[in-house]
């Protein structure tokens, strides 16, 4: 039997071939790796339920995550039909929150806007949230701290990365207002890794090829025991009813 081309095909083909020639795509995939992919897709599209008040994540191959994002101004937002940036960040921030994370970026959710919001957490400054528009870090300390950090782009997959312990920022907010601040911890974290988004890479490029390996199996891992232990909580919750019956 003939596979028909058709323009998906063809489409994902190119996009395939690439993410080759940038080296973001192994040529050869082992069966851990394909295993890995098709249950992150399969989450994505589980994820994707229409939500009103919220955006649904791309997934980590779509072109839109690696772009470099142009300065951010309010007339973008007709476009989409958005009627301002209070509207957009409350969007964003529902979108962030209904993922379980603690900052996302708005080519995370397929939107070109160079804005992020983060924060959120009760043990993060209290739970503060930035809405962080066109977004720029200005100065960083020279001491770094080596610490784990995930990617709602990527579900379950967990990386050891080196950052600055304090950075200088500057950014506009949700009523316009400049703002310029010094983050430190966490909040400092969570911004340079947003930031990252903006200029059209993500907190994989920042690992070697070997760690991210590593890190790749252990996602497989977790997304394997996550999967069967959903199925188990299925199962004995059917065989609960089946028993009150």
């Amino acid at each position: 039997m003939v596979n028909k081309l058709t323009p998906e095909k063809i489409e994902e083909a190119a996009r395939h071939f690439e993410n080759i020639q940038k080296g973001k795509t192994p040529i050869l995939k082992t069966d851990t790796e394909k295993v890995a992919e098709k249950q992150v897709k399969d989450m994505h599209e589980y994820l994707k339920k229409k939500d009103p008040d919220s955006y649904p994540l791309i997934p980590p191959t779509d072109p839109r995550l690696l772009m470099k994002i142009a300065p951010y101004t309010d007339d973008m937002l007709k476009e989409f039909k958005i009627k301002d940036r209070a509207e957009l960040s409350k969007k964003m921030y529902n979108s962030m929150v209904k993922y379980g994370g603690i900052g996302l970026s708005a080519n995370q959710v397929g939107l070109p806007f160079r804005m992020f919001v983060m924060g959120g957490h009760p043990q993060i400054e209290n739970g503060k949230v930035r809405n962080c528009f066109n977004p720029l870090v200005k100065d960083m300390s020279e001491e770094t701290i080596n610490m784990k950090e995930g990617c709602l782009s990527f579900p379950f997959l967990f990386l050891m990365i080196n950052r600055p312990k304090w950075v200088n920022v500057q950014y506009t907010d949700e009523n316009g207002e400049t703002v310029e601040e010094y983050l430190h911890g966490m909040s400092a974290r969570i911004f340079q890794h947003e930031n990252e988004h903006m200029n059209g890479y993500v907190f994989t490029d920042l690992v070697s090829k070997m760690k991210l390996e590593r890190g790749k199996k252990a996602q497989a891992k977790l997304i394997k025991q996550t999967i069967r232990r959903q199925q188990q909580s299925l199962r004995d919750e059917v065989k609960a009813k089946a028993i009150k019956v």
